[in-house]
């Protein structure tokens, strides 16, 4: 595994039913997900496959391949690489796993970032200050896409 960025958990009050239900479209799914991120106003689904979408927002591009769903009866994990570019300031790759395991009456949801790559003067802060900021946005989102 690449080197360690951002871990972080919590609890969703939604069923894995649910989950895997969402992760069926990977487009709306991503594109509902990515909408509810601070500071984001616009989003749009540019390009779509099989294992990969590129989506852009009011902040840049980000491009997510290299998915893949590993689906069990109390459990899903979705995997990807992602490349964001901000502009002309950040471009930044990363490495995504979401884990979702039944719990209860709903859901835990794991988020690791790893192997995080951003050059230049910006991005070399970006990789020192951002990660808990963009940790758990990701986290946070996640709860109210479910919880709605």
């Amino acid at each position: 595994m690449d080197k360690l960025w951002f871990e972080g958990s919590h609890e969703i009050d939604c069923s894995i039913q649910q989950v895997k239900k969402a992760f069926e479209n990977l487009g709306m799914h991503y594109i509902e997900l990515v909408g509810l991120m601070p500071g984001i106003s616009t989003v749009e689904l540019v390009d779509e496959g099989k294992d990969f979408i590129t989506i852009k927002t009011n902040e840049g591009i980000m491009k997510r391949t290299n998915i893949t769903k590993k689906i069990d009866v109390d459990e899903l994990i979705v995997e990807f690489d992602e490349e964001y570019k901000a502009g002309r300031m950040i471009n930044a790759k990363s490495h995504i796993v979401d884990e979702f395991a039944r719990s209860g009456e709903g859901v835990k949801h794991r988020t690791i970032i790893s192997g995080v790559k951003a050059p230049g003067f910006v991005g070399f802060f970006y990789q020192i200050f951002c990660s808990k900021n963009i940790g758990n946005a990701f986290l946070k989102s996640y709860k109210k896409y479910f919880e709605k």
